[in-house]
This record gives C-alpha cells, structure tokens and sequence, in this order.
C-alpha cells in the first residue's frame, strides 16, 4: 500500500460462536456453553486473549450490527477504502494540517503506560502503523483479542491505562466506556459469575506505531460493547471507528447507579420531533425498526451505504441546530479540543449531512436512526435482548433465548425477540478513507516519509 517497507500480514483471528438451533432450544444451560459461563477462570487470570470456548455475537450472526460474525471478515488494513456511497472514495475531505490542539499529554501519557509494561506485555501489544490489528475488532464478547488485558494487569498498570484514555477522551467519554465495562461485569454476575469475558477486566489495549509528537501512531481499545480506534498525526486525532454499546443500559453495579444513552436517545428524539410532516415523510422509514438495523459495525470498513432521510439542506435553522447537538453527543466523547474540531469538519458539511430515522418515536420506543454526511457516520440501534430481561436491578437470561423464533439463533437478539432501550449499540464513523486516520497516513507517507 505505501511501498516503504514489505509488510507482513497479521493473522486472522479466529471466529468462534455456535449458532444451532438446537443448542439455543436448550435455554440456560447452552448459553452457558456457548458465553463461557461454565468456564471456571477468574477476571486475573493471565491470558492474552478470550477465553470462553465460543463467543455468542451480540451484535448478531452477521450483517453490521456491531459483531464481527459468520458471514462478515476483516478487511485488511492495505485494503481499506472507507465508507461510500457508491463504491467511489470522495477526494480531498482530509489534509495535514495543525489543529492547534496539543497532543504532548496524550503521547506522555500513552508512554507511561507502554513503559509500566513488561518486556512480554508491550511486545504483545505492540505492532506497526499499518498493521491489520487496526480492523480485527468486534463488538463480541467472546471474540478473540490480541494486545494486554486490563484483568491480567495490576492496579497501578490498570491506573495507566485509565490515564491514558483519560488524556483521550472527554470527561463524558471516559465515564461512558467505564459504565459499559461496569455493565458488562453486572450482566455477567447477574447471569452466575465465573464468565471471563463479561467483566471489568476483559479490555485489551493494543498499539500501532510509537506514541510520538510528530510521527503516526495510534491505539485501540476493544472488548465487548467497546471499541475504540484511536488514531495520532501531530496535533490531529481520529477516533473512528468507534463502537459503543451496552445491554442492560441501565442498572446499579457495586452501589453505583448508572444509565446509559440517554442523551443519544434524548437527541435524537429531539431531532425526529422537530420535522415537519413533509420531512417526515423523507426521514422517518415506513419499515419499522427490526432487531438489527446497524449497517457499519465491524467487518464494514469498505460498506457502501447511500444516503437516506432529510438532508440539512431541506432543515430550517433550529433544526439544523438540533442535527448538530446530535453529533456533538457523539463527537463529545473525543477529547474537548480535538471534539471542536471534528464539529468545525462536520459543519461545513451540514448540507450534505442526511437524517433517517425508523420506527416509534416515543420516550420508550425501541427505533433505529442514522446521521451521514462525507466526513461523519453515526448509527444509533435499539436491539433485542441477550440476556437481559425486565427493568429491575438484576439480569437474567432472557425469555427469548428458548423460544425456536425464526431466524439465525432464533432468539437472544439474534433474529427474535422485541428490541428495546436496555439494549443498544452504537458506532460512529469517518467516511472516504478517514477511518484509522487511513487518508492522513496516506498523505503523510506520500510527503513527509
């Protein structure tokens, strides 16, 4: 792809979920199997990756709805074009240029970790700036990782890594992804315990290139509900593809209450409400909203995806406001001034930006929405339950999971059951070629390599 050096390609992780039927009919018992809640291996135990003996997708068994399952592969990284609409990458989006935004406390900050590691640990996490790591993520449990665990850490390391993500994202984004990683821990404990991958600790951390001030480099950060690509030239950040989601999204883990999506949900019902019955008419499907609507989940680095809805050229000026304070709920979770800037991108973009939206509109409706413009992709999707079932404070296997509904998986969220907002996942993206900072790495080794 650059013709600096030979590149090696990475190799391909394994995809390990059983989608019989048969098993699924069995309810609690083959779940069990199939999570690895039976395994008997602690939240410190070492590993570098899964170790459940298979991973139940909860994105679903393929498609883009946020898992990287059967029927969907990894693009390599030398061949990642970006998001499309049509298959052609629209040129000229992206340049080098200063943000004015520094990045000294974000490189100091990756670095102290890399060198709270031992030797084996930051070779296991390490790889180049153009390696395949960058799109071997999924949303799955169960889905084997690479990099360092943050369970096989020890405190002070786990206190760098916070750190580190910390100088990353906002005060919102930080917030957010440890309410995830708590709820992943509430819904395995709510579901008997001793299951590795529905924990605290199961998030890896992974590194492309060296933390550096003037050179790319980048880290990932990935585990069930989570990931987070997050790539750095100088002062100018990328953090897509991002995927954030969580199922129960509400709940109250070791004391600590804590909700999820509420403002992704609040925006954008606020946004679907201000449309005239015409732009209602273009924005608002006539499909409802299935079990899994997510188009650009894992897997779909090349996914051509048209426009759909009302675009901010057809919105009066409150609600292009309204379009606005949509994004930056997501753009917000980036570090504040790199967030300003990727809010000026978008902006100049806003025309061009479309709205869609499908299914209720009501506070508790269960509905998918999308927002999509050259330079952003978000995708909000209200999904079927896994294992969570009821709005109390605790989580069982949902009702779902034995029934022989139709589909792949015939339940737990995988093709039956009724979605709701206890189950939601997310994914922002940067359309033509800006995922993984890919275009900017482009334009750097073109000129200053």
């Amino acid at each position: 792809m650059h013709g600096h050096r030979p590149r090696t390609p990475e190799t391909e992780r394994s995809r390990r979920w059983f989608m019989n039927k048969a098993l699924l009919a069995g309810g609690v018992a083959a779940m069990a199997t199939m999570t690895g809640c039976s395994s008997s291996s602690s939240d410190t135990a070492s590993s570098g990756s899964s170790a459940a003996p298979s991973g139940m997708p909860s994105g679903g068994p393929g498609g883009g709805g946020g898992g990287m399952g059967p029927g969907v592969s990894q693009t390599k990284y030398a061949d990642v074009v970006g998001v499309t609409t049509d298959g052609k990458v629209v040129e000229d989006l992206y340049a080098i240029h200063s943000t004015d935004v520094s990045t000294d406390a974000l490189v100091k900050a990756a670095q102290a970790f890399l060198d709270g590691l031992s030797t084996k640990e930051r070779t296991s996490c390490t790889f180049d700036i153009d390696a395949d790591e960058w799109t071997a993520w999924s949303n799955v449990d169960g889905y084997d990782r690479k990099g360092v665990r943050m369970g096989d850490l020890t405190e002070k390391q786990r206190d760098l890594g916070y750190a580190l993500l910390g100088r990353a994202l906002s005060a919102d984004g930080l917030a957010r992804t440890r309410g995830i990683m708590k709820l992943n821990a509430f819904l395995g404990d709510s579901n008997g315990g001793n299951q590795k991958t529905l924990t605290e600790g199961h998030y890896f951390f992974t590194f492309m290139g060296t933390p550096s001030t003037t050179k790319p480099w980048g880290f990932q950060y990935e585990g069930h509900h989570v990931a987070i690509n997050y790539f750095v030239l100088g002062d100018q950040v990328v953090m897509t593809p991002t995927f954030m989601g969580s199922e129960p999204t509400t709940a109250t883990y070791k004391g600590e209450k804590i909700t999820l999506f509420r403002p992704e949900t609040k925006a954008g019902l606020a946004m679907v409400r201000s449309l005239t019955s015409a732009q209602r008419a273009k924005a608002v499907s006539s499909q409802s909203n299935g079990n899994e609507d997510m188009k650009a989940g894992a897997g779909q680095d090349n996914l051509t995806l048209a426009y759909e809805g009302v675009p901010g050229s057809g919105l009066g000026s409150a609600q292009r406001k309204k379009l606005l304070d949509l994004v930056r709920v997501y753009v917000g979770y980036l570090d504040e001034g790199h967030a300003e800037v990727k809010m000026s991108e978008v902006e100049e973009h806003l025309d061009d930006t479309y709205f869609f939206w499908m299914g209720e509109t009501e506070d508790d409706s269960a509905f998918y929405y999308r927002v999509h413009s050259p330079v952003v992709l978000i995708e909000y999707d209200a999904q079927a339950p896994l294992f969570y079932k009821g709005d109390t404070a605790s989580a069982s296997p949902s009702a779902s999971a034995s029934s022989d509904g139709g589909g792949p998986g015939g339940g737990m969220g995988m093709g039956g059951g009724t979605p709701s907002q206890e189950h939601i996942h997310t994914v922002v993206r940067t359309p033509n070629g800006g995922d993984y900072g890919v275009d900017l790495l482009k334009l750097h080794l073109a000129n200053d390599h």
